[in-house]
């Protein structure tokens, strides 16, 4: 199988993203595909808790901030202007750094006339990979109180092999973790649920991914516990629901014990199939 990407993304949290994500990679696995799973919801991975891998390798991860030499230092302030970010002040003759908000594009040390910065790597969290029951496993673990978590994305995407299906568990949102991650997928999954939250981050959602031009469909959890405005909306903008998946208590009780739900329920083994069917175009 060719590298094939999909990224499974939803406007808001707790919609059930998770839950599509790690069954779609089980049931890849047992149908005999090369598939990986990379929880790129940095801030709160928890794919891990309900495909349990074995974790075999982990790598920190850094991003380079500036450091001045204060005594090459002539205060013209041309670092400052370039950082787009604050992450460098100018006090008088003082230039004073904040490494917590660079984004690690080396401008200010591009622009300095005198070679007065220099980079030095600063540590915003952890890469892990290892083995689940046939599925390649990746997930970042970002570093309690890092604000960005972009870099770690980025890390944990170029972990994505040359061949094969690879799941990517996005971050909730529309923001730009959500954009590092979904960007480059073949196809996209957007999780919602029928509520009128759930459609109005639906809708943002889907203006971001056709900002993007990316492939994508709906699948709505808990389908038969609101109303027909997600259904209504998704049909007057011609877009595809994938799959209704019931508001079934069995599948909470499953998640509550960390298991998977086509673990739980054999039933559901068949809903997931169809569905990756739908996507991939493979005969499964």
């Amino acid at each position: 199988m060719d590298r094939t990407i999909i990224a499974v993304a939803s406007g808001k949290g707790g919609t059930g993203k998770t839950t599509v994500a790690t069954n779609l990679a089980r049931v890849a696995s047992i149908q005999g595909l090369e598939v990986s799973y990379l929880d790129c919801d940095v801030e709160e991975p928890n794919g891990h808790i309900f495909l349990k891998p074995r974790i075999e390798n982990s790598a920190p991860i850094c991003v380079s901030v500036p450091v001045v030499d204060e005594g090459k230092c002539t205060a013209c302030g041309k670092c400052k202007e370039i950082c787009q970010y604050s992450a460098i002040a100018l006090l008088g003759k003082t230039i004073l750094t904040f490494p917590n908000l660079c984004h690690d594009c080396g401008g200010c040390m591009l622009v300095c006339p005198t070679g007065a910065i220099t980079e030095t790597g600063r540590e915003v969290g952890v890469v892990e990979e290892g083995i689940a029951d046939g599925v390649r496993f990746v997930h970042g673990k970002l570093r309690i109180g890092e604000a960005m978590s972009p870099p770690l994305i980025r890390a944990v995407r170029k972990r994505i092999p040359d061949s094969g299906l690879s799941i990517i568990d996005a971050p909730p949102g529309t923001s730009c973790p959500v954009i590092q991650s979904v960007r480059g997928a073949d196809y996209v999954l957007l999780i919602t649920e029928p509520t009128p939250f759930g459609l109005n981050d639906l809708k943002l959602a889907v203006e971001m991914l056709r900002v993007l031009k990316l492939p994508f469909g709906v699948v709505v959890n808990r389908a038969d516990m609101g109303d027909e405005a997600v259904f209504n909306y998704c049909d007057s903008e011609s877009i595809d629901v994938l799959l209704r998946i019931p508001d079934d208590r069995r599948i909470a009780e499953a998640y509550s014990r960390g298991q998977l739900a086509t673990q739980a329920l054999p039933e559901y083994n068949e809903v997931f199939e169809s569905l990756l069917k739908g996507i991939v175009g493979v005969q499964l």
